[in-house]
């Protein structure tokens, strides 16, 4: 054997350096169903979104800003800082008009809620032509502008030639100044109040109602419960978030009534139907500083907002679980 070939049996392997395979192409990426839908629905977000920043937050966010003013269209402002809030809640027309605005909400609501009630329990039970008769019938006045029903309701309580004091005559009872007497005067408002909203709350008690599964009653009625029964385990809990809704909005639209208020009465006899916004309207009518006017109506949607949290927090809203 010769040196040549000792030395290469005797000589270690070569390690050989695996090889790298080669990075593949990156693909672009591609933008997936999620982020189309995404963008989409921004795009078509975005113009509501204008308007509500334009008419509505930037708004909100002036009037905060002139409420710490003594601001007015004839002199230039002067910034007062809390004064105009201390004012409005030091004032007792104020929490007089806030108070009589409970007092009118407790007027309307809930007989409003009863009534729709009754009238939807009433249109789902009879026949197709009679429910359809019966919805057209009782949405009619949801149409009708608040201020020709205020002077309609004028004429009906007029002291001398209304229809209300000639009915009241019938039973021998004298004339009444409806809308003239402090103690008739807020109910005199609530009635048309009712009357007006009771359409569109009924036509979403029906609707409500509608989505009970029948399943329900045909088993309650199978174990022998009553009309009453039925409707105080089954309605009633299958409908709560309905009513927690029309309660809500019930509430913040009977505190706020402004047209009943002020073509029929403008806040009288003795500010007895001066409700927050025409209380708001009056001062700002009256005062040429309108910072004041601007803290009370902050004060108000406090108001409002506290209010409505409460009743949230006191009417469960989780729907009824199967």
């Amino acid at each position: 054997m010769s040196v040549a070939d000792e030395t290469s049996a005797t000589a270690p392997p070569t390690l050989q350096t695996p090889q790298t395979p080669p990075t593949p192409p990156r693909e672009p990426l591609r933008s997936t169903p999620a982020r189309k839908d995404s963008l989409m629905a921004y795009i078509m977000l975005a113009p509501v979104l204008v308007l509500l920043a334009v008419f509505v937050l930037w708004p909100a966010i002036q009037a905060v800003y002139l409420s710490f003013f003594d601001w007015s269209f004839y002199t230039s402002s002067q910034f007062v800082a809390w004064k105009n809030y201390a004012n409005v809640l030091g004032d007792d027309r104020f929490w007089q008009a806030i108070l009589r605005g409970l007092e009118f909400v407790l007027m309307t609501v809930p007989v409003s809620l009863v009534l729709s009630f009754l009238i939807a329990s009433l249109a789902v039970s009879v026949s197709q032509k009679v429910s359809t008769l019966l919805k057209i019938s009782i949405y009619i006045p949801s149409v009708i502008s608040g201020v020709i029903a205020s002077i309609t309701f004028v004429m009906i309580y007029d002291y001398s030639g209304g229809i209300l004091n000639a009915l009241i005559n019938i039973v021998g009872l004298p004339n009444q100044a409806w809308l003239g007497d402090p103690r008739w005067a807020l109910g005199a408002i609530a009635l048309p109040a009712v009357w007006l909203g009771l359409g569109i709350s009924t036509l979403i008690m029906i609707a409500a109602l509608l989505d009970v599964p029948q399943s329900f009653y045909e088993a309650a009625e199978l174990e022998g419960a009553s009309w009453w029964q039925r409707t105080r385990y089954i309605t009633l809990p299958q409908i709560k978030n309905v009513l927690l809704f029309l309660l809500v909005t019930g509430f913040v639209g009977s505190i706020q009534q402004y047209e009943l208020p002020l073509v029929m009465t403008a806040g009288g006899p003795q500010h007895a139907t001066e409700l927050p916004n025409l209380f708001i309207f009056n001062h700002f009518r009256q005062d040429t500083y309108v910072g004041y006017s601007i803290a009370a109506a902050l004060l108000l949607f406090v108001v409002l907002g506290s209010i409505s949290s409460i009743i949230f927090r006191i009417v469960n809203s989780e729907k009824l679980v199967d």
